[in-house]
Formats: structure tokens, C-alpha cells, sequence
């Protein structure tokens, strides 16, 4: 008998559409591979309340990005209800969705990051920062390189704009070089891809329109730099306790090396994403991905 799953998908985040397509190419890749479906459009908490009640999963494929999605809301709540989900739980996913607290862990386990300090946009546009322009300011938790600005000079921080001034965001120092990323699964780092943006820099748009970065797999990069970003890679995911999926991005410069910027516990699925592309080099399918994902789907256990 196959499992049924459930694969959710839209939610509240500014990465909603994003989770919508990454939500219908899971979608269909399940059904490829045997499983009975259903798919949902997370708009309502009680109505995906009541479909659970109704259709009662074997796993939730959790194909949310951003807040409420990735950063352990959602897994708090399937945990609570005792239904397995794929990708990371709660602790790691609300770590992961933090830029500061990775950091934290980043530097508990040797892994190099950018100087930097959390503050909001209110008290940095009074008070400044110790960390000399240019620097990189964005929200402590969103993902998909949302809200980020670089600053080079005054007139960019007056440009940078958030719905709410008080809101926590990260000031980093910006380390100019080449955009790397890695991905792991089932703890093992499949390759380097090096991000070269054809304009600007590897932002929200940039990632989710075709044609607007070219993928370098594997970066040419020295060999050194290659097995740094590797090791790097599996180290936070191994420290953060992430299930079978995770992206960590990174920047690298021969002055500066690998510096590790934020990782991504619940990447994106679309055909864009970079996961399936590193999967699909070293010999994976987008639905064999798929397939590992809900069979190593889990939620925390209530001991009694």
C-alpha cells in the first residue's frame, strides 16, 4: 500500500509563489513515484486543520518557504500532531532561519563568517555601525536573499527600506568575491556550484528568473577553497541536526577565503533550485530527491 502524502505548499511568506511551484513539482514527482497526493495551498491554519482530520497523511512533503514554513512553526504544529514531515524539525529549522544564532553556531564549530552585529534599521540609521562600509543589511529571519541591500555609501542605507523600522536585522561586512553554495543530503556534501548573477547580485529575482544567473558546476575554484566549502557544508548541518536536506550558501576570495553567509534547511524545489541541479550531477533524479525526502520524513516523538 503507498503513502499517502500531503504536500504543502504557499503559506504566509514573502516566498509564497516560490513555495507554490516548488510545491507542484514535488507534487508530481510523488505521483511518479507511486504515492497517493494530496496537494495543499496553506491560506487558513483551521482549514488545513480540518484536511488533516480528513485525509489523516503518512507524511506532510513541507514545500513552504520563509516564515511560518522553514523557520519551525510549521514543524512545532506537526510535531504536536504527531505526523511525520520531511525536511528539518524544529530546532534546526529555527536556528537555520536565524542569521544571527547560525552564526553563532558557524563560529562554535570553526566555521568562518563575516564580521557582524544585529541591530534594527531604526538604530542603525541613528546610531551607525562599527563596520565600515560597504556592509550587508538583512532581516535576521527571511530567507531567499529577501530584504537585502548592500551598502556602499550613505545613500544606500536612506534607500533601504522594511515594513517595520524595529524589525531585527543583521549588518555584515560585505566580502566582495565569487557566490558559492553546497548542498547536502543524508549528511554528505554533493558538490560546489559557483552563482554568477549576469547583473547585480544573487537576490530574490535573480534566483527565481531564468536566464538571469549562470551555474558553474563544479566551481572552478582552487582546490583548497573546494573542499573548504565542502567540509563547511556538512559541519553546520551536522550542528544544527539538519534531516536529510540542507544549502548553505557562502562567498570566497583569496583574501578572505570561505565565508560561510546563511543555510537554507528547506531549499527551494523549483526548476530553478540548486539542490535538484547538484542532486541531478552526481547521478540523482528530481524524483528520487523527492522520494528521499518522504521517506526520511519524521517528527519529534511524545515520550509518556
Amino acid at each position: 500500500m503507498s503513502k499517502k502524502v500531503l504536500v504543502l505548499a504557499g503559506g504566509f511568506s514573502a516566498e509564497r509563489e516560490v513555495s507554490l511551484i516548488s510545491g507542484r513539482g514535488a507534487a508530481e514527482a510523488l505521483r511518479k513515484c507511486g504515492y497517493e497526493v494530496v496537494e495543499h495551498d496553506l491560506t487558513d491554519v483551521s482549514v488545513f486543520l480540518d484536511l488533516l482530520a480528513a485525509n489523516r497523511p503518512d507524511v506532510v512533503f513541507n514545500a513552504l518557504h520563509g516564515n511560518w514554513g522553514e523557520d519551525g512553526e510549521i514543524q512545532g504544529l506537526l510535531d504536536l500532531l504527531q505526523i511525520p514531515y520531511t525536511h528539518s524539525g524544529l530546532k534546526a529549522s529555527a536556528v537555520g532561519m536565524d542569521k544571527d544564532l547560525t552564526r553563532c553556531v558557524c563560529r562554535s564549530v570553526g566555521i568562518k563568517v563575516a564580521s557582524g552585529e544585529k541591530t534594527t534599521l531604526r538604530a542603525l540609521k541613528e546610531k551607525g555601525t562599527p563596520i565600515a562600509m560597504p556592509y550587508v543589511i538583512k532581516p535576521v529571519s527571511d530567507g531567499s536573499s529577501v530584504g537585502v541591500y548592500i551598502v556602499r555609501q550613505p545613500a544606500d542605507l536612506t534607500a533601504a527600506e522594511y515594513d517595520d523600522e524595529e524589525r531585527e536585522i543583521l549588518v555584515e561586512k560585505y566580502i566582495d568575491g565569487r557566490e558559492l553554495t553546497v548542498s547536502v543530503v543524508n549528511g554528505k556534501a554533493l558538490t560546489v556550484t559557483e552563482i554568477c548573477p549576469k547583473q547585480g547580485f544573487y537576490d530574490y529575482r535573480v534566483k527565481y528568473t531564468d536566464g538571469l544567473a549562470a551555474h558553474v558546476i563544479p566551481a572552478d575554484i582552487p582546490e583548497a577553497a573546494f573542499t573548504t566549502a565542502l567540509r563547511y557544508a556538512e559541519k553546520l548541518h551536522r550542528a544544527l541536526g539538519c534531516n536529510t536536506v540542507s544549502r548553505t550558501d557562502m562567498r570566497y576570495n583569496e583574501q578572505d577565503g570561505v565565508v560561510v553567509l546563511e543555510i537554507n534547511t528547506n531549499p527551494g524545489l523549483t526548476p530553478f533550485s540548486l539542490v535538484p541541479e547538484q542532486f541531478r550531477f552526481v547521478g540523482g533524479s528530481y524524483e528520487e530527491l523527492c522520494r528521499l525526502l518522504v521517506e526520511n520524513a519524521r517528527c519529534r516523538k511524545i515520550s509518556r
